[in-house]
C-alpha cells in the first residue's frame, strides 16, 4: 500500500501539534513551515481532523489549533484511517463487485489480512512513541521529517 500525501502529511501535521502539544494552540503557518509543507494544503488536511475530534480550533489573540487528547492516546493508525480513503491494498478487498473473481479469488483473503496487520501495527504506534524517536531536541523536527 502507498500511503497518499494527505495521510503522510496529516501525521507530520498531528506530529509537529504533539511536539509543541504542551505550548497551547500553534498557527497552521508555523507547522507549514516547520514541516515544509503547503499551509494551504494543511488546511485540507485538518478538516477531517477537525470534523473527527483530534483538533479542535481556538480563536482570539492566542488561538490556533491544538490536540483535542494528550499525544500518548493518538495513534498513527487512526490518523491514516482517517485520512485514506481505503484502507485496503486491493479494490477488490472493500468492494467485491469490482472483479468477478473476488468470490472465488484464492489471494483476496491474503491482501485483507496484510492491509489488517499494517492497521495492527499502526495502532500500537502514538504520537508520543513517535516523538521519543529523536536523537536529540534540536535534531526532532528534521529527523520527523524523515520519518514521515
Amino acid at each position: 500500500m502507498k500511503l497518499s500525501t494527505k495521510s503522510r502529511y496529516g501525521a507530520r501535521l498531528m506530529l509537529d501539534m504533539a511536539q509543541h502539544y504542551q505550548d497551547g494552540p500553534i498557527h497552521l503557518a508555523n507547522v507549514a513551515k516547520r514541516q515544509g509543507i503547503s499551509a494551504k494544503y494543511l488546511e485540507q488536511i485538518i478538516i477531517p481532523l477537525k470534523k473527527a475530534n483530534y483538533i479542535r480550533s481556538v480563536r482570539g489573540p492566542k488561538g490556533g489549533h491544538a490536540l483535542t487528547r494528550p499525544p500518548e492516546e493518538i495513534t498513527v493508525g487512526e490518523i491514516v484511517a482517517l485520512l485514506e480513503d481505503s484502507a485496503s491494498l486491493v479494490a477488490c478487498s472493500d468492494n467485491p463487485g469490482v472483479c468477478e473473481r473476488s468470490p472465488v479469488c484464492p489471494t483476496r483473503s491474503i491482501w485483507q489480512e496484510a492491509a489488517q496487520a499494517m492497521f495492527d501495527k499502526l495502532n500500537t504506534i502514538t504520537l508520543a512513541d513517535l516523538l521519543h524517536r529523536g536523537q536529540s531536541p534540536a535534531g526532532k523536527a528534521q529527523e520527523l521529517r524523515r520519518v514521515l
